[in-house]
């Protein structure tokens, strides 16, 4: 290895990890089992690399990144899209999985992401049971959209079925969210906290439990931009182009939208917010979207003081 701050980038896959190293430009590959990653771990605790990336893989990164965690290495898990974009604004277009490793390597050492620490286990177990919620959700809909088509009686009664049986399993999986959460004394504190603003239901609150650990710990600029609410410029020279939002963590975001639709009728800061700014001339997505940011903001600010809606001072 050469001397100097070292790097590391992983590429997992199901059968095995390729790992490339930087500045040496070394290349490893190791089954993607246990003992491979034991092995593997053991390798980095020695070397000490200043940083290690994997990708977010549909979760198959978990098992790495929590024994690199484990075992005190500083481990990221990145967005892909950041490091397809930044493969293809070296000139790297090729891609299989040494030269995805490879890329990891060459992000880790120009971007040094921040190391993320890694969610308790009754966080993910709380993430895997809203997973759950949103697939039976879509599956209820689906069958719902095939009760109004013309199909055979025997059809109509197996979904009819079907559909009661998803509507049961539902309705379990709800009372298991809510006795995860209750028992857990501190999510069940910060859920009550939540729950306190008009307009925040049970998935608003659940999901930004599971999905945003941050909240209440960031500015309210940073939280924002965390999310993928807050405008971004797209200026150049004396050219003002328009604002946008894009990027983030999209469940949040989803659940929040539907949080923001809801409060706009009953919380009343939310309200007269957006009126203000339809009568403004702005137009309606760009009103809702902007109310999305202040309802993350007030929450935000609610779990950073501790304080419920009708004793908080209002996104402060």
């Amino acid at each position: 290895m050469e001397t100097g701050p070292l790097y590391v980038g992983i590429d997992v896959s199901k059968a095995q990890l390729d790992v490339a190293y930087r500045p040496s430009g070394e290349r490893q590959v190791v089954p993607h089992t246990e003992e491979g990653i034991a092995t593997l771990v053991e390798r980095l605790m020695v070397l000490s690399p200043m940083g290690v990336v994997l990708e977010a893989t549909g979760r198959l990164e978990v098992p790495v990144a929590s024994a690199l965690a484990v075992a005190g290495l500083p481990v990221a898990v990145v967005n892909p899209r950041q490091v397809r974009d930044f493969a293809k604004a070296t000139g790297q277009l090729a891609k299989t999985d040494a030269i995805d490793a490879q890329v990891l390597a060459r992000f880790a050492e120009a971007v040094r992401p921040a190391a993320r620490p890694l969610p308790t286990e009754p966080a993910k177990v709380l993430a895997a049971l809203l997973t759950r919620r949103r697939q039976l959700i879509e599956m209820i809909v689906a069958e719902r959209n095939r009760q109004h088509r013309p199909v055979p009686r025997e059809i109509a009664r197996q979904i009819a079925a079907h559909l009661k049986w998803l509507e049961r399993q539902l309705a379990t999986l709800d009372k298991d969210l809510t006795a995860h959460i209750q028992s857990t004394p501190l999510w069940r504190e910060r859920e009550d906290l939540l729950r306190s603003v008009p307009g925040v239901g049970p998935v608003l609150s659940r999901t930004l439990l599971a999905e945003l650990p941050e909240l209440g710990t960031l500015t309210h600029k940073q939280i924002a931009a965390l999310v993928g609410v807050a405008p971004l410029n797209c200026d150049s020279g004396t050219l003002r182009g328009r604002r946008t939002t894009w990027g983030g963590r999209t469940v949040v975001r989803a659940a929040l939208y539907m949080g923001a639709l809801v409060a706009m009728k009953c919380n009343p800061t939310i309200k007269a917010f957006y009126q203000r700014l339809r009568a403004a001339g702005k137009p309606p997505k760009v009103a809702l979207v902007a109310s999305m940011r202040k309802l993350l903001i007030i929450l935000n600010a609610i779990v950073k003081h501790q304080m419920p809606w009708r004793l908080s001072v209002e996104g402060t």
